[in-house]
């Protein structure tokens, strides 16, 4: 009996471990499969959380509504009580930390003063957790920050009752575009899990911000010019209107738009190339803003150059524009315009070559009471224009004549495009004279417009449209091609053991055309002409371009067999300092010096050009020889030919070839008298370079 007793006694024993293992396996499993559902259940969690976040995210437009979320929801997710948020931003070549001032607080009264000192101070990378999130580019945790060594805010957030603190990075590619901070009112340790979400939760709002700086680059780009980055017309446009509807509703300050067009912009472009051009447009638009920074009571603008009282655009190609939205009077938008001139004075440097350029400027202000933006950016290219017309570098007022006169430009503009289409242009021939012999030695051609109604139109009333439009390119080959025709017709009518020579105008707009070589030979080719009989004329306006492409294309000319004439020399800012480098032949002083050789002053200059032609080796050309005193002058100075109308104004074929055949009327004893047309005499000689007389 006791052993069947004690069989039975050690079976339950048996049995009853067994239950007991069965029962902490059991528990065991219980736990690990509760502790696997908590962290699903906490998976979940993160997942919704992020879920929730990057759907605000990909449905607001606004970086602040996603971070104001985006606090909230970490704050209840985790259950601390304060969140805020910082902004890198750069300042004076640094970044640094401000506040953005989005907070999530559960009690906002109780860290007031820890919100106010927040948004008060920046943080510099490294300073306080923030500053070291920045710094090391990842989250970084406080188990208390009342006795942390760098907190900066560590007295106000004693004062508030915070302790444990953890931020992240909010990442945009590898730059710290913002840190959020939380703060809860226990130490509290390190949670690694909770540091990884965030880092994820970092990733998912870097796209907000980089969403956003792309929808400002393409509204900055639509609205700003890709070369200089200041505001373009577009931009200009709608500041003006608003300028101009505060002007007309709250009567707010005067304003003044300053039209702004460079001088021989476009024979720099052509000549050097579009890449310098743009090289010397980016330059420009840097001295212009340099000029509206200087702070004075007439402009008070921000370094951005669009936010102040003086907004500079650029509006295309060589044209700028600067809204002054806050003067006294149309006065102060002279002196802007006038320190715009000083600062566009110095030389330029493009591809190692210095470089010199201005601006006509025209300014239109709102005294003219406009309401509209194109009416005044209409009347202030008006007056640019109207600066341009009296001598370029220069500033014009825009008054109420300038409408009337731009109609007729217009006007003019399409008359000649009809003109050059119906060979309306005819050529006028004055004649070259040795001063030595008094014998015609060549012919200068200029050019005039034959109105079909028999209208004579001197060169003074359309070179300039001309000049502009770049009609002066076919006008100046259509000149080329009739004078060379013409004179080789006279060589073979009037031969001579020195040939009769034909001189014509090359303009800069003309020269700088990248066939100009090409075009002479063609036309040398096609009408048979000597080259050597054929005289170019350049102002010293073309020398002013790139040296290097000048002396090529003078070259190539020369080994045509052209020689080269240097027109209305004295006249230029650089009129000595490419006579040795340049290959020319001929230089014709201006008719300026040889009106005034009765003062001592010219008669010297006439005196000491015609010695630095000789020591050069070049023949001397007076040009407005219109007395016979003149011509005696000149003859006992060395001076080899003259051209004026002592000898012949400018006349037709016709009248041409009865000079050659009929006495010379200039070789008489008695003065020749030069009866001018009251009509020609009022047509000025049109600007350098031109194909005028």
């Amino acid at each position: 009996m006791s052993y069947l007793h004690q069989n039975l006694t050690d079976e339950c024993t048996r049995l009853k471990r067994q239950l007991e293992r069965e029962r902490t396996s059991r528990a065991k499993a219980e736990a690990i499969a509760e502790k696997r559902l908590r962290e699903l259940y906490a998976r979940e969690q993160q997942l919704q959380l992020i879920a929730r976040i990057a759907t605000a995210a990909n449905q607001s437009q606004s970086v602040r509504d996603v971070f104001q979320f985006a606090l909230t929801q970490i704050c209840e997710f985790t259950d601390w009580p304060v969140g805020h948020c910082y902004m890198t931003v750069p300042d004076a070549g640094a970044i640094r930390l401000r506040s953005m001032a989005i907070w999530h607080a559960t009690n906002p009264d109780r860290i007031a003063g820890f919100k106010r000192v927040t948004e008060e101070i920046d943080l510099e990378p490294g300073s306080g957790l923030s500053g070291r999130v920045f710094a090391e580019q990842a989250p970084a945790w406080f188990f208390d920050v009342t006795t942390a060594d760098n907190f900066p805010r560590i007295k106000v957030a004693k004062e508030c009752g915070l302790k444990a603190a953890y931020g992240f990075p909010v990442m945009l590619g590898d730059e710290v575009a913002a840190v959020l901070e939380f703060f809860t009112d226990k130490a509290i340790e390190r949670d690694e899990t909770l540091l990884e979400l965030m880092s994820r939760m970092g990733m998912q709002l870097g796209r907000v911000i980089e969403r956003e700086r792309a929808n400002d680059r393409l509204i900055h780009d639509a609205s700003h010019d890709a070369l200089t980055n200041l505001p373009n017309r577009v931009l200009f446009l709608d500041r003006l209107n608003q300028t101009i509807a505060r002007h007309v509703h709250k009567g707010a300050a005067q304003f003044a738009v300053l039209f702004i067009d460079l001088d021989r912009f476009k024979i720099v472009n052509d000549s050097l190339g579009h890449l310098a051009g743009d090289d010397l447009i980016v330059q420009v638009a840097r001295r212009l803003k340099d000029s509206l920074r200087r702070n004075d009571r007439v402009v008070r603008a921000r370094s951005e150059l669009g936010g102040g009282d003086a907004m500079l655009a650029r509006l295309g190609g060589d044209e700028f524009t600067i809204l002054l939205s806050d003067i006294q009077d149309p006065s102060d938008a002279v002196r802007v315009a006038s320190r715009v001139q000083e600062a566009l004075r110095q030389p330029f440097t493009l591809e190692e070559q210095k470089i010199y350029t201005s601006a006509s400027i025209g300014i239109a202000s709102s005294k003219w009471g406009y309401s509209c933006a194109d009416d005044i950016l209409r009347d202030a290219d008006l007056a640019m224009y109207r600066a341009k017309a009296l001598g370029k570098a220069r500033t014009e007022l825009y008054d109420q004549d300038l409408h009337s006169a731009a109609v007729k430009r217009l006007m003019l503009e399409s008359d000649l495009r009809r003109a050059l289409a119906n060979n309306e242009f005819v050529l006028h021939y004055q004649p070259i004279v040795s001063l030595g012999t008094q014998e015609i030695v060549g012919f200068e051609a200029l050019v005039r417009w034959q109105k079909p109604n028999s209208e004579l139109v001197y060169p003074g009333e359309f070179i300039d449209v001309t000049e502009d439009t770049g009609l002066i390119v076919f006008l100046g080959l259509w000149v080329l091609r009739t004078a060379c025709n013409m004179a080789r017709r006279l060589q073979e009518e009037f031969p001579r053991r020195n040939p009769l020579t034909i001189s014509i105008n090359i303009s800069p707009r003309q020269f700088a055309q990248p066939d100009l070589v090409a075009q002479v030979r063609q036309i040398v080719t096609e009408t048979g002409i000597d080259p050597r009989t054929v005289r170019l004329e350049i102002t010293e306006s073309v020398t002013a371009g790139e040296a290097e492409r000048v002396v090529r294309v003078l070259s190539q000319l020369k080994d045509i067999g052209i020689r080269l004439s240097i027109d209305d020399f004295g006249t230029g800012y650089s009129s000595l300092s490419y006579l040795q480098r340049f290959p020319l032949d001929v230089l014709k002083i201006d008719r300026s010096f040889i009106s005034a050789m009765d003062k001592s002053e010219s008669l010297q200059i006439v005196r000491t050009i015609m010695g630095l032609a000789r020591s050069l080796g070049m023949s001397v050309v007076a040009e407005g020889t219109e007395l016979r005193t003149q011509v005696s002058q000149l003859k006992s100075l060395g001076c080899e030919f003259g051209q004026g109308y002592f000898f012949s104004k400018p006349v037709d074929a016709t009248a041409i070839r009865n000079l050659l055949v009929a006495p010379l009327p200039w070789t008489g004893p008695e003065e020749a008298p030069s009866v001018v047309p009251a009509c020609e005499e009022q047509q000025p000689r049109a600007s350098t370079g031109q194909i005028t007389s």
